[in-house]
């Protein structure tokens, strides 16, 4: 082990190399994706270090300007974590000590690796869940583009994969979209649990130095703080657990649209077919136009759905205080957002060019799903509802129904009244309680000075 990048807070005996290897495991990989927020986290710390009287201002100047260009090079994709230095923190705080001596190893007090830890997966997050917040709003933006452009092209209904009643593409894409906002909710709950400042609880027991939490909490924008510092700590695990049900409940949308999609492509449906482009082909049969995007879709998407389940798997029967068993969840959990972006970018390609069937209903197989539309014209007529659904029955028994194949759904959310509007604006009143603006000002103003 290189000795000058060895772990700072290691004394005269050093672990074996295997013992190294075993508990470092993959965070040299996996701290990569925390380096700008844990820059961040230093600059809110140790600008408060400095209120407290434990840096001077010349120092604090001296810091930040080093920090800054550290952030610099990460958001460049030049910074790395050198062989043998353990973690992302070890390496800004490495860096700090080369460059500026004895005033580098001053950025620690009155914190610990555990709510450093914490506070670099919350800034993330809180970024990353961002960063899906727009992605799921195009895809609810594309969603109702095409409800409207469809709305009043008639396609079956199915319950028990059986013909049932005559539904239409505006309903069809409709019903996605207004999954979506429900799905919203879901991360604006997890963004919301993410938007609490940890920083400040140390190991899980708090400080002796006299921390202003609430100067860092406004420093990186968090809405309040995690007060109890018991509390802070025992929010590792659960962050990522309630923050992957949010992230899951995406996923399920997305992937039931497209097992819709890859069902309604087949040549026994022929409900919708998916450019050429769009498709793959057969390495032995040439005329195959394969949907493999939306058949990957679901199945990464039907991973994300496992993902709180492992994320409770690996901390659900630790007691409180910290444990190392919680370094095993970034290596689930940090990956999961890139799987899930793609898939949103992706769905939303298609989605955009997707074309539809519009003569689906030619096809007499589909002439009894308007059944239902006879019995209530004949209940509207007044005859008794129970003896109008007799009278149809037995007339398709005998060969005898003729359908007509007209719809006047005028009720909300009917084919006729698929209040698109209504969910645009549903939707557009949760994306108005995130307050994005202010965390990024924060953030902003931490980097720039």
């Amino acid at each position: 082990m290189n000795p000058t990048a060895s772990p700072i807070w290691h004394k005269s005996t050093l672990p074996t190399a295997e013992i190294e290897r075993f508990t470092v495991g993959r965070d040299r990989e996996l701290d990569l994706y925390l380096a700008e927020s844990d820059v961040l986290g230093s600059m809110a710390h140790i600008t408060m270090l400095q209120s407290i009287g434990l840096l001077t201002a010349d120092e604090l100047q001296v810091l930040l300007a080093e920090l800054r260009r550290i952030l610099g090079d990460i958001r460049a994709g030049k910074f790395l974590i050198e062989e043998g230095v353990e973690d992302v923190h070890s390496e800004v705080e490495l860096l700090l000590t080369r460059r500026l001596g004895d005033v580098g190893k001053k950025i620690h007090s009155g914190r610990s690796r555990n709510d450093q830890v914490l506070v670099d997966l919350k800034l993330w997050t809180r970024r990353q869940l961002h960063d899906i917040v727009l992605l799921v709003k195009e895809l609810f933006d594309e969603l109702q583009r095409q409800s409207e452009k469809y709305r009043n092209i008639l396609l079956p209904g199915y319950t028990h994969l059986q013909v049932a009643m005559p539904s239409s593409f505006g309903l069809w894409f409709g019903a996605y979209a207004e999954s979506l906002a429900d799905d919203m909710l879901f991360l604006q709950a997890a963004y919301r649990l993410v938007n609490r400042n940890p920083l400040g609880s140390a190991a899980g027991y708090g400080s002796s130095f006299p921390l202003n939490r609430q100067m860092t909490t406004d420093l990186l924008g968090f809405d309040s703080m995690d007060f109890n510092v018991v509390y802070a700590q025992m929010g590792r695990g659960k962050m990522e657990r309630n923050v992957s049900f949010a992230l899951a409940s995406v996923a399920g949308t997305i992937a039931k649209l497209a097992f819709d999609a890859c069902l309604f492509n087949s040549q026994n449906f022929g409900f919708v077919k998916l450019p050429d482009e769009c498709t793959t082909g057969s390495s032995i049969m040439p005329h195959k136009k394969n949907p493999d995007v939306f058949e990957l879709t679901r199945a990464k998407c039907n991973k994300l759905q496992a993902l709180p389940q492992q994320v409770t798997l690996i901390m659900n029967n630790l007691p409180s205080g910290y444990f190392r068993d919680l370094q095993i969840i970034k290596e689930v959990f940090l990956p999961a957002f890139d799987e899930l972006k793609d898939c949103l970018r992706m769905t939303t390609y298609i989605i955009e060019r997707i074309r539809v069937n519009e003569h689906i209903l030619d096809d007499p197989r589909y002439d009894l799903m308007f059944s239902v539309e006879e019995v209530n014209r004949l209940a509207s007529n007044g005859v008794p509802f129970r003896d109008a659904y007799k009278k149809v029955g037995l007339d398709i028994e005998a060969g005898n129904f003729r359908p007509v194949k007209e719809v006047h759904h005028t009720h909300e959310g009917s084919i006729g009244n698929p209040c698109n509007a209504e969910i645009a604006a549903l939707m557009d009143r949760i994306l108005s309680d995130f307050h994005f603006e202010r965390v990024e000002e924060a953030e902003r103003k931490l980097a720039e000075g």
